[in-house]
């Protein structure tokens, strides 16, 4: 959070499965959609937060399946832990909260009692979440009297049942609704109270979020149904929380525009991306734009013609170079030069671009320095490079677009390609 000075002008706070990641989407496009969406328009001045029910080992393993987002703050285990930026630093301050009238020793005692639970696995049992599965059938009854024993021994807890199969039993300070207002709290203490909050779920553990004062909520489209039985009881006059007609992240971009939060149309949904009309220079725009180009040219997606490949050149300086991770040092031109080549070459195979944490600095009256990370995925393979690159404004028009300087990559955590001549840019 320190990366901003000042208030964030949105924070999303969204849940992951189901709602961000589309699990029937194989193609990830709703995911893609936002993910355009967000760097191009919102990264260097917003907050994105994913708030999930998944352990810290399930998260990062749903990371390296999905084409996700970097987010600003994590809330992982149904509300229990908060951690901060690309290292996932803890929120020491809410471990402590959350040890009030809890003892983890006495849940596992009491639920033991309950052979109609089955533990879910040992990296979902976290330090203030104990987590089970149980028919939807037995859930009710079985949460009453559980909660009854448990606050017979002094304990002051909440059970929370999701997805049709899990319960989870955790403090009563605890809960992805309770996370966020932590958080909310934290940033107005610093200061920094978001603009806008925009809060969005698909199922039960997610309610608790369109409770918060102040935020607004989307359900996505394929919500379950104890999420909207939920809404009907308690937010059907709620003119904050909407109910989307799009899937997943698709419904996440459905209520940014609803809502009026700010732009709505991702840049992967604008046909001729030559045509975009901006109001002034947008450095995290150029970038997305063109990484889209690029990954449209390989799939074949748009024509081979000359006059892409001569914008291509014009927007390179002609002495301007680029260092490819591994290394080797070339100009750009002779670069455009080669990927005029590659044309349609991952057309009908799974082959995806995408950026992430782009931030833009402006270094100089018209030029600026951008950094973020660029990956690719091609098939089974899937590589990611930290870029950095220089951007000019001198002696162009905004319809003119950036002139590209200087490409700088170097690999990430060993990625190194075994056929880097395919590696552009």
């Amino acid at each position: 959070m320190d990366r901003l000075t000042s208030a964030a002008r949105l924070m999303i706070v969204s849940d992951l499965d189901h709602t961000m990641v589309d699990h029937h989407d194989s193609e990830n496009l709703s995911l893609l959609r936002f993910n355009a969406l967000w760097e191009a328009n919102y990264r260097d001045n917003s907050l994105l937060v994913f708030s999930t029910g998944r352990s810290p080992t399930l998260y990062k393993e749903l990371r390296k399946e999905k084409p996700m987002l970097t987010p600003d703050i994590t809330i992982m285990s149904v509300g229990t832990e908060i951690t901060y930026g690309n290292a996932m630093v803890p929120d020491d301050g809410w471990e402590t909260f959350l040890n009030n009238k809890w003892d983890r020793k006495i849940v596992t005692e009491e639920t033991s009692k309950f052979p109609e639970l089955s533990l879910q696995s040992e990296t979902e049992q976290r330090p203030h979440k104990v987590s089970f599965y149980v028919q939807k059938e037995k859930a009710q009854d079985i949460m009453k009297t559980l909660s009854k024993r448990l606050e017979e021994r002094g304990l002051d807890v909440k059970i929370i049942y999701s997805g049709g199969m899990d319960l989870d039993i955790l403090p009563q300070g605890a809960g992805k609704g309770q996370a966020l207002a932590y958080l909310l709290k934290k940033l107005k203490s610093e200061g920094k109270l978001p603009n806008n909050t925009l809060a969005c779920g698909d199922s039960g553990n997610d309610a608790e979020l369109f409770s918060i004062p102040d935020v607004y909520g989307v359900m996505v489209a394929n919500a379950q149904e104890e999420l909207l039985q939920w809404h009907a009881a308690n937010a059907k006059n709620n003119p904050k929380v909407i109910h989307a007609s799009e899937r997943c992240a698709a419904g996440i971009i459905q209520a940014i525009g609803h809502f009026k939060l700010g732009p709505s149309t991702s840049p992967r949904d604008v046909t001729d991306l030559s045509d975009c009309k901006m109001d002034n220079f947008v450095p995290a725009y150029e970038v997305v734009k063109f990484y889209l180009f690029f990954e449209k040219w390989r799939r074949g997606e748009i024509e081979h013609s000359e006059h892409y490949l001569s914008n291509l050149k014009a927007v390179c300086r002609p002495s301007g170079s680029f260092v490819h991770p591994s290394g080797v040092e070339k100009s750009l031109q002779e670069c455009v030069t080669s990927f005029g080549t590659c044309h349609a070459d991952k057309q009908g195979k799974q082959y995806r671009v995408w950026v992430d944490q782009v931030l833009p600095s402006q270094v100089g009256s018209d030029s600026w320095l951008v950094s973020f990370k660029k990956w690719e995925l091609s098939g089974e393979d899937r590589r990611c490079c930290i870029t950095t690159v220089l951007l000019s404004s001198k002696n162009k028009t905004v319809a003119d677009g950036l002139t590209w300087t200087h490409v700088h990559q170097t690999w990430l955590h060993g990625d190194a390609s075994s056929d880097s001549a395919t590696w552009f840019f």
